[in-house]
């Protein structure tokens, strides 16, 4: 028996058609015993924004500004993550220590000379996450000393990273208004804000 098909019914795009775009919503407020995930920012929903190893520092910010993010992943040319650079990364010592240790200006610093590298990524599996609390990732973050923590899955034997948890986005969630960029003060400021609420 052969089926037989019939046309759609279309129509013109109004004037003020949009584009549906993945969303990563999350809730405004979270307090420590919210689900971890939560405060996940998680690449199933929204878009990781990346770099490439041989982008200069300064597309690399002119990428996280136009974005509005902090964080790029360092993606290799077969597509594997080659490591992290972020804001702090750019505007800290690296850029200048490489300019004075290899002589160039810092518009020819690139983001392979300042990005963490993969083999010094530390990463939380996701079905730890799955299972924790928003508590749990402030702690594993404080215990770290990190402002972020990458989150893996593994898929088809290969690990991929799902997500990203951010100490700045915690703060905004939990209501804390932090007033440094310095990870061990930001701490301090979470539980004062914490021990007061």
């Amino acid at each position: 028996m052969t089926l037989t098909y019939t046309r759609l019914p279309a129509r013109n795009l109004d004037k003020s058609a949009g584009l549906l775009r993945p969303a990563c919503i999350l809730p405004e407020r979270v307090e420590l015993d919210n689900p971890a995930l939560d405060v996940m920012t998680d690449f199933r929903r929204l878009t990781a924004f990346i770099a490439t190893p041989g982008d200069t520092i300064k597309q690399a910010e002119e990428r996280m500004i136009r974005r509005k993010v902090r964080l790029l992943f360092v993606m290799d040319s077969q597509d594997r993550v080659a490591g992290l650079v972020t804001r702090t990364d750019i505007h800290g010592e690296k850029p200048m220590q490489v300019v004075q240790s290899r002589g160039i200006r810092r518009d020819e610093v690139l983001v392979a000379d300042i990005m963490t590298p993969v083999e010094r990524l530390e990463a939380v599996d996701y079905d730890d996450i799955a299972h924790a609390r928003v508590g749990h990732v402030l702690e594993t973050l404080k215990a770290r000393g990190r402002q972020h923590a990458l989150v893996i899955e593994h898929t088809g034997g290969r690990q991929m990273v799902r997500g990203l948890l951010s100490l700045s986005q915690l703060c905004k969630q939990l209501g804390v208004n932090v007033e440094t960029t310095e990870v061990a003060n930001t701490f301090i400021e979470i539980e004062q804000h914490l021990a007061h609420a």
